[in-house]
């Protein structure tokens, strides 16, 4: 296999692979965006020897976000185009088998709090921090937060032949 060569491109000179099915909320791209500005491009974008990415679709438009115009790429042309899209799924996929240790977790984000870094900057929101380091929250809730228990809520059912709606709970069936 030869060996990837590495380089800085252009970001606007990328070209997203259209049939990614990885897909990026506005709210995950502005989070990477942060990562790259306190940490730097740290994790090179993977094109296919023709500006056409591969990998790194997030990281891309988080530096165009972030108003940076040039990324570091890895070259992987070796790659087949059966194993380009091969690989543009499992680099998504893969990922997402790993897990957590709670316990080591809390630990690493009380003491990055202890330092007084933004641990928002690990990707982790503010509640989930809070329950990390924590635990979960077992205070009763406002009736607002719970509903009336004492209701049952509507369990609307339709015939489906000819349109009718009914409530259950009206036939002492909910």
């Amino acid at each position: 296999m030869p060996a990837a060569l590495f380089s800085y491109k252009k970001a606007a000179d990328l070209v997203p692979y259209a049939k990614n099915a990885r897909t990026h909320s506005q709210a995950q791209v502005s989070k990477i965006a942060a990562s790259i500005k306190e940490f730097g491009f740290l994790n090179p974008v993977i094109v296919d020897g023709k500006n056409g990415i591969i990998a790194g679709h997030g990281r891309v438009m988080a530096a165009m976000e972030a108003g940076i115009d040039e990324v570091p790429t890895v070259e992987a042309s070796h790659l087949t185009d059966a194993q380009k899209r091969a690989y543009i799924l499992a680099d998504n996929r893969l990922a997402l088998d790993a897990g957590w240790d709670d316990s080591i977790l809390a630990m690493e984000l009380i003491d990055l709090q202890a330092v007084d870094f933004d641990v928002s900057l690990t990707g982790f929101s503010v509640d989930e921090v809070d329950i990390l380091v924590n635990g979960p929250s077992f205070a009763p809730g406002s009736e607002d937060d719970q509903g009336k228990l004492d209701e049952l809520a509507p369990k609307i059912v339709t015939c489906p032949h000819c349109g009718g709606e009914w409530d259950l709970r009206e036939h002492g069936e909910g």
